[in-house]
């Protein structure tokens, strides 16, 4: 039964992140494509002033593939890989789930781990280190910035899951209402401790003796010698717009997820009480 389910979180993996890569194709692309341009043109402008102070152009660098397939075939397969990823863990944590959560159907605890998973794994990260279009981002943070977001979904897993052991704790006591109460206060607390810890992108050392000490890696305004603007810094509104398209992929590809995987182990779970009680 489990490597049904394993092999059915897959299924509704693919699905929900093709689902994911549609809303994204339509809503985020032409973000993306704006930060791009916006980038080419600070680049220019760079590019001009360098040439302006005596400062020799940096040679060109080739793209390996062209923004067409960048576009569609590279995000369409990277959001359905990721889909696959994301449907084998939650088929191991539903799989786990059972008979350890109370008596709660199959649909239900499926739109519960998806819950948690969006929870956990994106918005929590989320509110520390949001998601940013290609533009922003010192190609020297690379490193840096990848470290920082893994800790902090590996922290917000770590917090879920013991929120959810506090709360199974606290209920025989409290009742099932106060203890999901606290528990879930508990999780905002750790997590909001671990994001004062954790540094700003905009406080890492590259980006300091770029930029100066900012909070976000965002970028400001290009300005000639004399201090006069020369390019304006990035648009507030074509990033907030794709921040917002990408928490609606996300949430698109853990919905999806939940509403196709729920349905799917419910049959196989009532085949396998049936085949049980025959047997």
């Amino acid at each position: 039964m489990e490597k049904k389910l394993v092999l059915w979180g897959l299924v509704s993996g693919a699905l929900a992140g093709l689902l994911a890569f549609v809303f994204a194709r339509i809503f985020a692309e032409p973000q993306i494509q704006a930060a791009i341009d916006y980038e080419t043109g600070r680049d220019a402008a760079q590019e001009a002033l360098n040439q302006a102070a005596g400062i020799a152009p940096e040679p060109a660098e080739s793209e390996l593939f062209s923004r067409a397939i960048q576009a569609n075939l590279g995000i369409g397969l990277g959001m359905v890989l990721f889909g696959v990823a994301m449907g084998a863990l939650f088929a191991v944590v539903y799989t786990v789930c059972l008979g350890r959560v109370g008596t709660v159907r199959p649909r239900t605890l499926a739109m519960l781990v998806a819950g948690a998973g969006l929870l956990a794994i994106y918005l929590t990260p989320f509110v520390k280190y949001p998601a940013n279009p290609p533009s922003i981002g010192h190609p020297d943070t690379i490193g840096d910035r990848g470290g920082l977001y893994l800790i902090m979904v590996l922290g917000s897993i770590v917090f879920l899951v013991a929120a959810v052991w506090l709360g199974r704790r606290l209920a025989p006591n409290l009742g099932n209402w106060n203890a999901s109460l606290v528990a879930g206060a508990a999780f905002v607390v750790a997590s909001g401790i671990l994001m004062a810890i954790l540094p700003p992108l905009g406080h890492l050392s590259a980006n300091v003796a770029e930029y100066g000490m900012q909070n976000t890696e965002t970028p400001q305004p290009l300005t000639d010698p004399a201090g006069h603007i020369v390019f304006p810094g990035f648009p507030a509104d074509s990033l907030f717009e794709f921040r917002l398209y990408s928490v609606g992929a996300q949430i698109i590809l853990w919905g999806a997820l939940g509403l196709v995987f729920g349905p799917l182990a419910e049959r196989v779970l009532r085949r396998g009480r049936a085949l049980a009680a025959t047997g």
